[in-house]
């Protein structure tokens, strides 16, 4: 998994991730979707805290859709 930086505005830190962990920690293949039911579980955390963490970036957080982090540095 290769490691995606993000640049966040002047002052902040950039936001560092493993690119497909969360698909890995899932057991969902690259290039898939992840569907509803796993990913209501990784954000309930029954896959780990470390998969919740992961799930409520991508899902909720900085790489929300809609996010202007997420559109512009893709």
């Amino acid at each position: 998994m290769a490691m995606v930086t993000i640049k966040g505005k002047a002052g902040q830190k950039p936001l560092k991730f493993k690119k497909g962990a969360l698909h890995a920690q899932l057991g969902v293949p690259d290039g898939e979707p992840i569907p509803a039911s796993k990913k209501a579980a990784a954000l309930a955390g029954k896959y780990g805290a470390l998969a919740k963490k992961r799930a409520v970036f991508a899902f909720k957080g900085a790489l929300a859709k809609g996010r202007k982090t997420a559109v512009s540095n893709r």
